[in-house]
């Protein structure tokens, strides 16, 4: 199956470089492109692309309110286009809120390269992106028979965690704000968060929870501790690993780990320091990372929840987590928090 991608961008140099890797793709084609955003409007509602790559700065209308016509009036998955600067964080964040679903940097010299990440990325994702889409709109109502939903683990009772850990990655900054803006200051816990994220976009993206959830939410610095009331954010392009039972380590890590941050090196370090008064959560993204993290928790006695795939963008690493039978509960996006609170109030 073919795909149809409409292409966003008032630079008429970029659009050629992003439609010749898309076009280069067999389960790919450009449908059309647009300058600016009134443009990317008027198309979307008449070409009816599959999935839409987007720039912010343009005239006539930006990207955002671009963004946030389309999802109104025509709601087509949309990839931004995001410079890698603390300004260019803020919009794209602004953007995901908007209701896109992902973003990539915006680098001309990265898409001009023949080898670059940015191709091997940009094909990836759109790829992932839409297929997720595709599955859930066209998905039957009910499950067949022979193919029935996993379930959540009954009468499974554990010790009120004394630590929560949180890894997402595609999704996740909009997943974790609804999550993390419904945990009360008095939330008895406190929580690690390992989101797949640039380094330029975790600051701001800290400094935006922290503006809006009633818990302290910082990006994490080598050295840190962590109590109840506190969100630690694991910075981008490093690793976090705990280096005791309520401190992190904040280093470069091995250029040979696809991610960083990567939740499997945060998850698997917690293992060495706590057992069962754990709880490991894996929410929406691609991939299968957070699966080995979740194995070394479990076996010390962690208790693991991964997020209802059809409330997730993409289910990818919750389903590996389902898949390997390390979950203890399922559990739908809208209940996390309130779920969370239970749990370390002992309910």
């Amino acid at each position: 199956m073919t795909y149809k991608v409409l292409i966003v961008d008032d630079s008429s140099f970029f659009r050629h470089q992003i439609k010749s890797i898309i076009d280069a793709h067999p389960d790919l084609t450009v449908i059309g492109e647009a300058s600016h955003g009134r443009e990317a409007v008027e198309k979307t509602l008449k070409l009816k692309p599959d999935i839409v790559t987007m720039d912010y700065e343009m005239p006539l209308m930006d990207g955002i309110t671009a963004v946030r016509e389309i999802m109104a009036k025509q709601p087509t998955p949309i990839l931004m286009f995001s410079s890698m600067t603390h300004a260019g964080a803020r919009i794209t964040l602004d953007a995901l809120d908007a209701g896109a679903v992902d973003f990539l940097p915006k680098g001309y010299e990265n898409v001009a390269h023949e080898q670059s990440l940015l191709r091997q990325q940009l094909i990836e994702k759109l790829l992932h992106i839409v297929k997720s889409h595709r599955r859930k709109t066209t998905a039957p109502a009910v499950p067949a028979p022979a193919r029935p939903l996993p379930v959540a683990k009954a009468g499974v009772r554990v010790r009120a965690p004394e630590l929560v850990m949180i890894g997402t990655s595609t999704g996740g900054p909009v997943a974790l704000q609804k999550v993390l803006t419904q945990i009360p200051a008095s939330f008895n816990a406190p929580i690690l968060v390992i989101q797949h994220m640039p380094a330029a976009f975790t600051g701001a993206y800290a400094e935006r929870l922290n503006g809006i959830c009633p818990l302290t939410v910082k990006e994490a610095e080598d050295g840190d501790s962590f109590a109840a009331g506190t969100v630690l954010l694991a910075p981008g392009g490093k690793q976090m690993m705990l280096s005791a039972k309520n401190r992190v380590k904040i280093f470069a890590g091995d250029d040979r780990l696809n991610y960083k941050p990567c939740i499997d090196v945060t998850f698997g370090s917690a293992a060495k320091y706590y057992s069962n008064n754990v709880l490991a959560i894996v929410m929406t993204g691609m991939g299968s990372d957070g699966k080995e993290g979740a194995r070394l928790l479990k076996a010390r006695g962690a208790h693991i929840w991964a997020q209802e795939g059809k409330t997730c963008v993409i289910d990818g690493m919750p389903s590996a987590v389902v898949k390997a039978d390390l979950a203890d509960d399922i559990v739908p996006l809208d209940q996390i928090a309130g779920k969370m609170v239970a749990m370390t109030k002992g309910s």
